[in-house]
């Protein structure tokens, strides 16, 4: 599979209206429309999850199955190479900051969530306090005031 565009390209529907009177189909108009993102994700996310490492051939064009694999890929499945390097640890190779530190969601069980995002390590929960502008009035010409007022933030950090 070339990449997501292809993706979008592929799963493009049919989708049709009739014009007419009373509902007759005398004037029929078709256009292609994407599948809702959604489907689109769905699917790209199945084929990287069975996506087959490959090494080159030594023809140059045939690209051989790495491992395990029962039958070669085909022109639908995503190959891959290399491995992807861990973005869970600071790696200054890659440029990676690592996932220590990174503020979380301890309550999602999505991508922005503790689990995922702090790479199963756990989380501690932070209260931090801080004064931030409020109450903020603008007087003619040209001159805001604000109060200062105290601001308590519950933050999950990964470890």
């Amino acid at each position: 599979m070339p990449g997501g565009w292809w993706a979008v390209k592929l799963y493009m529907r049919m989708e049709c209206k009739c014009h007419g009177l009373s509902g007759s189909c005398t004037l029929r108009t078709c256009w292609k429309k994407m599948a809702p993102f959604r489907e689109v994700g769905d699917r790209l996310l199945e084929r990287f999850k069975g996506a087959s490492k490959v090494m080159g051939g030594n023809d140059g064009k045939t690209l051989i199955p790495v491992g395990h694999n029962i039958k070669p890929p085909d022109r639908q499945d995503l190959i891959y190479s290399a491995e992807s390097p861990d973005f869970c640890q600071a790696n200054r190779k890659t440029g990676s900051l690592g996932t220590r530190g990174r503020t979380c969601n301890s309550t999602a069980m999505d991508v922005s969530g503790c689990d995922l995002l702090c790479c199963e390590r756990g989380h501690r929960d932070e209260t931090l306090e801080f004064e931030e502008n409020c109450l903020c009035r603008f007087h003619w010409c040209c001159v805001v005031q604000c109060k200062k007022c105290s601001v308590r933030k519950e933050l999950s950090l990964c470890h």
